[in-house]
């Protein structure tokens, strides 16, 4: 099998990541300065309130970031350059059902040239029923035959 280039998914998975960890990092900055700029008034428990809605909104943000921040240490783990021919974490795998990079659980993603795939989690039910398969291999997923078409 011919060696295939996982880089530009790889790619695709850290610039999902980057995004995610900038978006919490400035949902948090803009809650502590919104919790900052809140004066108290005559009415001290609208002051009570706007601050406990400020540290909500912060703590939203925080546990945003701690997620963000594990898919940045699973993706950290998987080694782009490491040629895969069975269905295992790292492996870009072409199915009748599309194509997977087996990394985060991230969902619908691109390449920069625009080539599109699913970031998947290596413990998604349809990862886990074809985990271990190697190319031309079947398996009854969900009432589907699924066939893996490509493991790189």
């Amino acid at each position: 099998m011919a060696f295939i280039s996982k880089y530009a998914f790889h790619a695709a998975c850290l610039a999902y990541v980057q995004q995610r960890l900038d978006e919490a990092l400035a949902g948090m900055a803009a809650a502590q300065e919104s919790s900052n700029t809140e004066t108290k008034s005559s009415a001290g428990d609208k002051y009570e309130t706007g601050r406990a809605m400020a540290q909500q909104e912060r703590d939203r943000h925080a546990m945003q970031l701690h997620e963000a921040q594990q898919l940045l240490a699973a993706l950290q783990k998987i080694n782009p350059e490491r040629p895969c021919d069975v269905v295992r974490p790292g492996a870009l795998v072409a199915t009748s059902l599309g194509l997977f990079y087996l990394s985060i659980g991230a969902g619908k993603l691109s390449t920069d040239d625009g080539k599109e795939f699913m970031a998947v989690s290596p413990v998604a039910p349809v990862i886990l029923a074809l985990s271990g398969r190697r190319a031309g291999e079947e398996v009854l997923f969900n009432g589907k035959l699924v066939r893996v078409d490509t493991v790189h």
